[in-house]
């Protein structure tokens, strides 16, 4: 398939730059079979039935941005200049894979100062940028949140200035475990009281961990979506995360993930069968039309960009003229879109 099979017009205004307060409150598109029908996020006790699992990305977003300066020589002595870094990845030498605003103006072993005694020395340039900090463990993670702002996507963050809002906003009510550097956004529209009358209702909850990296706001740049690399993300599944989505299964509810990066984590560890063993790694699974489900039943998801990877994955779950009536009808309905928009609930007539 071509890139223009993903593309489609989509109004400015509708592009969301603050969550629904309270997060509940965020309209929820119902796409069952053939039909659409308008709700709420706050409406899902009544939507899903007992027996159904919803499996949750308990990964934890970083204030990854930081801000800082850099000092260079000129002809009337050190000049200080402002930099701007994006943290993406930690290694295992101890480095972070990094980007830098601008980056043609660092140099390999250059420090980078920030606010609060943090700093970073340029480790090397070349594949990518690392940059090796002055801190480790605890101490580290205790300056990044000191100094950090979340790393809004671009989409936002050229609307308007990240605040101390989005400390709470771009977080999941149940974030856990640290190392994601963009939000599992469907999931952002959760709260206390929702959980507890899913719980009542008789919806169980499985918590799954994917990083969620940078490279999930990559454009895709090749005509032919085939000829398209997908970039990596970690990920864990327990052995009782495993054991609990397979006896729902076993017993005929419901496998729906909240988010896709839950979607991709459980269709990369699924056996063929759809029997899910823990697992841990990475994965590039890149799900396109044509891709039969393994193990998703149903998805929860926000409205997602133009000829991108995920307008791909939810083109798979629903069809591509489906999905295409979908964000007609959501588009015709104002609803708003991207990551701190509004929500959908794709449910397709069939497994696979």
């Amino acid at each position: 398939m071509k890139l223009s099979d993903f593309d489609f017009d989509l109004p400015e205004a509708l592009i969301a730059t603050r969550p629904a307060r309270p997060r509940s409150s965020a309209r929820l598109l119902l796409a069952e079979g053939d039909t659409i029908v308008d709700r709420h996020v706050r409406d899902l006790p009544d939507i899903l039935l007992p027996g159904d699992r919803l499996v949750l990305n308990d990964t934890k977003v970083i204030p990854a941005r930081l801000t800082g300066e850099r000092l260079r020589l000129s002809e009337q002595g050190p000049v200080s200049a402002k930099i701007e870094i994006t943290l993406l990845e930690p290694h295992d030498d101890g480095t972070w894979e990094a980007l830098a605003k601008p980056l043609r103006k660092l140099r390999p072993g250059e420090t980078v100062s920030f606010p609060g005694g943090l700093a970073a020395t340029v480790d090397r340039m070349e594949p990518e940028l690392r940059l090796r900090f002055n801190m480790e463990g605890a101490a580290f993670e205790a300056a990044l949140d000191r100094t950090g702002q979340m790393p809004l996507p671009p989409y936002i963050a050229g609307r308007r200035a990240v605040d101390a809002r989005d400390r709470t906003d771009y977080q999941t009510v149940w974030a856990k475990n640290t190392g994601a550097v963009a939000a599992p956004t469907a999931s952002l529209h959760f709260d206390e009281p929702l959980l507890d009358r899913l719980r009542q209702r008789g919806v169980d909850m499985t918590f799954v961990t994917l990083h969620v990296g940078a490279g999930t706001f990559l454009p895709v740049t090749v005509d032919d979506i085939a000829d398209h690399k997908m970039h990596e993300e970690v990920g864990q599944i327990t052995r009782e995360a495993a054991a609990e989505i397979n006896a729902t299964r076993a017993a005929g509810g419901r496998i729906i993930p909240v988010g896709t990066t839950a979607m991709r984590l459980i269709e990369t560890a699924a056996d063929d069968d759809g029997t899910l063993p823990a697992w841990s790694g990475a994965t590039d699974i890149f799900i396109t039309p044509g891709y039969r489900l393994k193990i998703t039943d149903a998805l929860m998801t926000n409205f997602h960009l133009p000829k991108s990877t995920l307008m791909m994955l939810v083109s798979a779950v629903m069809g591509p003229e489906r999905i295409r009536e979908i964000y007609a009808h959501a588009i015709a309905r104002e609803y708003r879109f991207f990551s701190y928009g509004d929500a959908s609930l794709l449910i397709p007539s069939l497994r696979g």
